[in-house]
């Protein structure tokens, strides 16, 4: 009896080939199988690999999409996030993290300023509903004396990211806007006109890494529009990637999901201590994220992890183990919440939480898989595996 929601590019992503998967209660691609390929892997590393040197569409519609509206909308969203909204310029797009009154990680997202007092956020899949409903809890309970309206816009817009070095050649071609790094810079987010006069909103957000656009247009119009920028890129050999090759892109840049948010996580933990305000009056979760514990030096934070002989592999839920340790629960270390096959580090990759990670890098683990019997030499590393400077997110 549960019903099974499909994306507004469904049908376009059939006519590419895909195979699907479920994600909660959508079917999402999960890859886009071509002639002469048999396994998904080598599918995979296929889209990786032209994503980071031309470009590729994914179907990201299923994101949780929420139109903010309010003369107190600014002062709202800065109370929601742990870092600052209020000064977020008109045009411009911010990476948010919004806490639990814990002090624990609850989602994460980009929120972008379309009006002075129009804010348009995404969440992730998984968490769409319950933001929303916990925003209204914020806007009706906490806090009713501001002006702030809250509507759920995830059906109303198909979004395909477009994203590698060819993404701006890409779009160009199809958007009748200035997208010229001066013109439309880094986390620039604005409405743009479509050659034909469509209009639509472009995001320059990555989740990739690379130069990458988020490109989102009436629902109706999706299948259209992703069939127009297939005919723009055909020149750079485009493809169309799924689930799978958006995770590989996605840890090697070291970007995190709910496999890492898992409820238990503070923002130092993942690495964003230096995006909490230390200057907001009060925001959720400040009170309790100030707790000893949750400060504490020795709590499982974010790593990367790579094995020491890049033919051997490990999967994600093993356990990281001190070099020489008894493969015992007592000597755990934190466990790998992600891994992949990275075709451009040439290796199975990880993220893991580990205790005091982040002082760790360089040393060498062992990851333990009690499940499947396997232990695995390997090393702690930065999170992030491809251009850890950031130059392609500017280019």
């Amino acid at each position: 009896f549960q019903p099974v929601r499909r994306s507004p590019l469904h049908g376009w992503a059939e006519r590419q080939g895909a195979r699907f998967v479920e994600t909660g209660l959508w079917l999402r691609s999960s890859h886009f199988p071509r002639a002469g390929e048999t396994h998904w892997r080598e599918t995979v590393d296929r889209e990786a690999r032209t994503v980071r040197a031309a470009v590729g569409i994914c179907d990201v519609s299923m994101l949780g999409k929420i139109e903010i509206f309010g003369a107190d909308a600014a002062e709202f969203l800065n109370r929601v996030y742990c870092n600052a909204f209020l000064k977020l310029p008109v045009g411009r797009a911010r990476y948010g993290l919004m806490l639990r009154e814990d002090g624990c990680v609850y989602d994460d997202g980009t929120t972008s300023r379309l009006g002075e007092t129009h804010f348009f956020m995404t969440t992730t899949t998984a968490l769409a509903a319950g933001v929303l409903t916990h925003l209204e809890f914020c806007a009706q309970v906490l806090w009713p004396e501001l002006d702030v309206r809250l509507a759920s816009a995830t059906d109303q817009w198909a979004q395909m990211a477009v994203a590698g070095p060819k993404a701006r050649a890409t779009l160009a071609r199809i958007v009748e806007d200035d997208l010229s790094n001066d013109a439309f810079p880094y986390l620039a987010a604005r409405a743009v006109t479509l050659k034909g006069g469509l209009a639509g909103r472009l995001f320059r957000i990555s989740f990739s890494g690379e130069l990458a656009y988020e490109l989102a247009v009436p629902a109706g119009y999706g299948e259209s529009v992703a069939d127009a920028v297939l005919a723009a890129g055909e020149e750079f050999d485009i493809t169309p990637y799924g689930s799978e090759t958006l995770g590989v892109l996605r840890v090697e840049k070291g970007h995190v999901t709910h496999a890492e948010i898992n409820g238990t996580v503070t923002p130092g933990d993942l690495g964003f201590g230096k995006m909490v305000s230390a200057t907001k009056p009060d925001f959720i979760g400040k009170a309790m994220l100030a707790r000893e514990g949750m400060q504490a030096a020795d709590r499982p934070a974010l790593v990367g992890v790579r094995p020491l002989d890049p033919d051997t592999s490990f999967r994600a839920g093993a356990h990281i183990l001190s070099e020489g340790a008894p493969a015992t629960l007592e000597n755990d270390q934190g466990y790998v919440t992600s891994a992949v096959f990275s075709p451009h580090v040439g290796s199975t990759i990880g993220l893991a939480l580990v205790t005091r990670g982040p002082e760790r890098h360089g040393e060498e683990i062992l990851v333990w898989d009690a499940l499947r019997d396997s232990m695995t030499p390997g090393l702690l590393c930065p999170p992030c595996f491809v251009d850890p400077a950031n130059e392609k997110l500017h280019v």
